[in-house]
């Protein structure tokens, strides 16, 4: 997939009668997030149950299975892997039972050194049952000597690194942390006399909750019998919310990191097309993640916006090729040409990022064989240059076109007749004025938290900085 994939989607609820199906909701509304698997755990004060299903919500999920996840409060994960492989043992939420008691846990991030405390577990002799960097955080927590389940939960995240948002579920309370960075969204709602947390606004729109504020970075909320109280147990540190939140990864009707994504997108296809105008006849969007950043170009250039590309929303995961060749076959099944909208037109093509540039080159071929007179591509974002090791999914470095190829050599490549990205600058002025709180490394290479563990080793296998 020439795309940054997903990280994962956590929701949780505390106070409120039908908290599984609502959990449910809440991760419908996140499927975007990670469509890998699926899971909700609940409790009933007394004993947590668990379901856990590989593919989409709706289909490992209905009202039997809901029914048996009795209960006041619950948590649940819609998950892409970025740490351990694919697999059931590896969908969350993870569940075990220790000396503190049940606690089920989900996670959205990466754990920089979580193979350097996996390590170190092992040879301490703890079994791990799954391959993810989140279990990590369990056997911490099942080893801690702490009076209280929040005191233990305190001392196993701090000897964490890198980026966590979790929702953790015991018997009796819900309980939510974010990393000190605040890398990952996690936002705080009120639904009746309950509690919600969610990855993104969007997830609180649905089942109609209020929402009342984000979780603060560093801060660990708890809400349980005593009611709620939020204690922040880090360091302080400087911010580094994911700019590719507002790039891609968040649905354009979510607010995340206190800004609405629908606005920042709009305002960088504005600042686009002050920084790469072209004399053209039309606008035309990649769908789905390429409408905002379009309309924002097409407003500030005086274009029309068309949908000259219709996106197939019903293509599942695999798909049968046949055995005659069919031209630009793998992009036609999820994106066709409106050939009215294209034949003969100057057509300015945006979207969100060029990752490896094969799908680009495909559609530039594809809008071309539909008429176009001139393609120009334009990108809402600067040229990605390095992988991300805070949660995202993304190719080696050596496979990031931007990362060894000229500007020029791109757009040889994707076949445009021009090509413009969006400058960094231009990025971080279009968020507005909490510019200095981005982590922007997949765009210059500069990490905001080290890797801890043989940094030159790590840096010349995963991000080949000497190629």
């Amino acid at each position: 997939m020439d795309k940054f994939r997903e990280e994962c989607g956590i929701f949780g609820i505390h106070g409120h009668t039908e908290a599984a199906n609502l959990t449910y909701l809440g991760l419908y509304a996140l499927q975007h997030r990670g469509q890998e698997s699926a899971g909700i755990a609940a409790t009933d004060g007394e004993r947590l149950s668990m379901h856990k299903t590989m593919g989409y919500v709706a289909d490992g999920f209905d009202e039997s299975v809901l029914a048996g996840l009795a209960g006041t409060a619950a948590v649940g994960h819609v998950r892409y892997s970025t740490a351990g492989e694919s697999g059931l043992k590896n969908a969350q939420p993870i569940l075990i039972d220790c000396a503190h008691g049940e606690i089920a846990i989900c996670h959205n991030g990466n754990l920089v050194n979580g193979s350097e405390l996996r390590d170190r577990l092992v040879a301490e002799g703890a079994i791990f049952q799954t391959t993810s960097d989140t279990e990590v955080l369990l056997h911490l927590y099942a080893r801690s000597k702490a009076p209280t389940p929040e005191a233990a939960l305190t001392e196993a995240v701090s000897q964490a690194q890198g980026a966590f948002s979790l929702v953790l579920l015991t018997k009796d309370r819900l309980i939510a942390v974010r990393d000190p960075h605040g890398f990952r969204p996690l936002t705080l709602g009120k639904l009746d006399d309950g509690w919600v947390v969610a990855s993104e606004t969007c997830a609180l729109d649905l089942i109609d909750a209020t929402h009342v504020r984000d979780i603060e970075p560093g801060e660990m909320f708890i809400s349980g019998p005593d009611g709620t109280k939020s204690i922040r147990p880090f360091a302080p540190a400087p911010k580094a919310h994911c700019i590719f939140e507002h790039v891609y990864f968040a649905r354009p009707d979510s607010s995340v990191f206190g800004q609405s994504v629908n606005e920042a997108r709009t305002a960088f296809g504005r600042r686009l097309a002050i920084e790469h105008p072209i004399d053209a006849d039309v606008v035309v969007p990649i769908p789905d993640s390429g409408v905002c950043a379009a309309t924002g170009f097409a407003e500030a250039s005086r274009l029309p916006m068309r949908m000259g590309l219709i996106r197939n929303h019903y293509v599942g995961r695999t798909f049968i090729e046949p055995q005659q060749s069919i031209r630009h076959f793998g992009v036609r099944v999820k994106l066709n040409p409106v050939r009215s909208i294209l034949e003969g037109r100057r057509v300015v093509l945006v979207d969100d990022s060029i990752v490896r540039g094969t799908t680009s080159r495909k559609i530039v071929k594809m809008v071309r064989a539909a008429g176009a007179r001139e393609v120009h591509m334009r990108i809402s974002c600067p040229p990605t240059i390095s992988p991300c090791f805070y949660g995202v999914d993304t190719p080696r470095r050596a496979e990031l076109i931007a990362a060894t190829h000229s500007l020029e050599e791109i757009r040889k490549y994707i076949g445009a007749d021009t090509l413009g990205y969006l400058s960094l600058e231009g990025l971080l002025t279009s968020v507005g004025p909490e510019r200095k709180s981005y982590c922007t490394s997949c765009y210059t290479g500069e990490y905001p938290v080290a890797f801890p563990r043989d940094e030159a080793a790590y840096q010349q296998l995963a991000l080949k900085l000497k190629e």
